[in-house]
């Protein structure tokens, strides 16, 4: 008897130790480590890097089919989006839309009340005219410039929340997303990854980053701010650390007509002054601004890059939930009240004004 109870022992320990691994979630073989996708979406290339367990590469998937249904939605340049709907129907008939595309409408427009214009989505006619992100970009005339710029009025954007329907109230309307659209979606990435249990991400769109808890060494993410005159070269001028936020960044460096700033040294890019029909000159090159939520971050750094450090860094601070840098063309950085206390320059050209 003693001799078979003895037996069972090492039959017992191999239970009990696969009970435990079960018990655990498996940890001998689902581990956190770090999982990566790239994608071209949103007319950008995107990074998605999260660390979790096996599952990593099917988060990783429905991260991405989030991004495309977005970008089906809000794209200009798909047909059958709601946003070519809404364009196509100006001064026609109100358009149904998607949840999404409503919701982004909707706060792009909180945005252009705020501002008084200078953020304004209804800039698509301009937007056509420069060509700027199009094969055959060009600089138009004076006269086509005020003929579009009538076309250019947020206050013609009628919402029906009831209905879920968008119209815009003239012929030759037509909204662009393209200020806002990517925050959204960064915003919905970190969603996805939050609902699937991911505590360590960092989702880099082209210009909007966001990143989800700390680094897995418990660590905040340090986060580079493109030198707005590297010529093609990454390079940074500096470094801000960062925890659940996004951290965004627009300027003349991006897009502008390549072939007309090698001639004259001008620089058309593809941020727009709503007040003038031409790119924005407030001074600035670069703007970077810092907040919990991407759509935010994406839409104050058009802001503030169109009206100029003083007007643009003052909305920041009155709103309170957010940060800024403003970068103007003679290199020095202007700051929102405390934000160049989380800021390390890291190129001696730019510095930081009191």
């Amino acid at each position: 008897m003693r001799k078979y109870i003895v037996r069972t022992y090492p039959i017992v320990i191999v239970i009990c130790l696969l009970l435990l691994s079960i018990l655990n979630g498996c940890a001998f073989g689902d581990k956190e480590k770090e999982h990566s996708k790239n994608v071209f979406a949103l007319n950008t290339w995107i990074n998605i890097r999260i660390y979790a367990g096996r599952e990593g590469p099917k988060i990783l998937d429905r991260a991405v089919q989030r991004i495309d249904e977005i970008e089906r939605r809000m794209s200009i340049t798909i047909e059958d989006s709601d946003v070519s709907r809404i364009n196509s129907n100006a001064g026609i008939q109100p358009v149904k839309v998607h949840d999404d595309t409503f919701k982004v409408i909707e706060k792009a427009l909180e945005y252009s009340r705020l501002s008084e214009g200078t953020f304004d989505i209804t800039i698509y006619p301009i937007v056509q005219l420069w060509g700027i992100t199009s094969e055959h970009p060009r600089v138009p005339s004076d006269e086509e410039i005020r003929e579009r710029l009538r076309l250019v009025d947020y206050r013609k954007v009628v919402l029906n929340k009831e209905e879920g329907t968008v119209y815009l109230q003239e012929k030759g309307m037509g909204i662009d997303l393209g200020a806002i659209a990517k925050g959204y979606a960064a915003d919905e990435v970190v969603r996805v990854l939050k609902q699937a249990g991911v505590k360590h991400a960092l989702i880099n769109m082209g210009g909007n980053v966001i990143v989800l808890g700390k680094k897995p060494n418990d660590q905040p993410w340090r986060i580079g701010i493109q030198d707005p005159r590297s010529d093609g070269v990454r390079r940074h001028i500096a470094v801000v650390e960062a925890v659940n936020e996004s951290v965004v960044s627009s300027g003349d460096y991006e897009r502008y007509i390549e072939d007309v700033y090698k001639k004259t040294g001008v620089r058309y890019h593809h941020i727009f002054d709503t007040s003038t029909g031409y790119p924005a000159d407030s001074g600035l090159m670069a703007t970077t601004v810092v907040a919990e939520n991407s759509i935010d971050a994406d839409a104050l750094s058009t802001i503030v890059f169109v009206m100029g450090a003083d007007k643009g860094l003052d909305i920041v601070e009155q709103l309170g939930n957010s940060e800024a840098m403003a970068v103007t063309v003679d290199k020095k950085i202007y700051t929102s009240r405390g934000f160049d206390k989380r800021l390390t320059v890291t190129d001696e050209e730019y510095e930081i004004m009191p």
